[in-house]
């Protein structure tokens, strides 16, 4: 019987895709001598906010998830970020892969608020990694499907800079905030109202409203 080992290597954001994306280099070790076909590998990527330190700032700014730090013993608990898969072609022995992995800006999502809060340091991360192999079995017929062993998760630490690269190129200097159509059409008829050419310039002029230095 076949088996599969797996080692994240790395991180860097990927220029130029159609969505923002980060890659993470995967090293794929099949170490029992067989010849793999093909695989049909998925990644749920856990975050695991207990695995780091934080400071007074951060305590600050992570209070929207996991409440009072004088909680976090009970709040500061792993939370999925994402699903991903890729096709790995045939290799005898090792392979390194790109793990491609596309991201969002919207401040919604529990990962995006959690990274956004984050100014240095490293992301650590939880790899459970699934799916199915092919080899070459060891049989007459030449091939054989087994499925990624369960207990093959893997933790990286991933810096924080590496999302922030990701989102520089994709977002620069802009953010993306949802709201209810509601509210959407009440904004409009504000800053049609009072003329205002941009979504920036009513929401400053809004702050200003009530005070807020802007």
């Amino acid at each position: 019987m076949s088996s599969l080992d797996f080692e994240v290597l790395g991180a860097r954001a990927q220029p130029y895709a159609a969505v923002p994306t980060i890659m993470f280099k995967i090293r794929i070790t099949e170490a029992s001598g067989y010849y793999v076909h093909a695989v049909a590998l998925r990644a749920q990527i856990m975050i695991e906010p207990q695995r780091r330190s934080y400071n007074s700032e951060d305590h600050d700014r992570l209070y929207e998830l996991f409440d009072d730090p004088k909680r976090w013993g009970t709040t500061l608990k792993p939370f999925l970020w994402t699903h991903t898969g890729i096709v790995v072609p045939r290799f005898d022995g090792t392979i390194e892969v790109d793990l491609p992995m596309t991201c969002t800006y919207d401040f919604e999502v529990a990962g995006n608020k959690y990274l956004h809060s984050l100014r240095d340091g490293e992301v650590p991360l939880q790899f459970l990694f699934a799916g199915t192999f092919f080899t070459n079995g060891d049989n007459d017929s030449g091939f054989a499907a087994e499925p990624v062993g369960w207990n093959k998760d893997r933790s990286f630490k991933m810096p924080v800079q590496v999302w922030r690269e990701c989102m520089d190129m994709y977002f620069p200097n802009s953010g993306w905030i949802r709201a209810r159509k509601e509210t959407i059409d009440l904004l409009t008829k504000y800053k049609v109202s009072k003329a205002l050419p941009t979504w920036e310039d009513t929401i400053e002029a809004l702050l200003k409203q009530a005070g807020e230095d802007v």
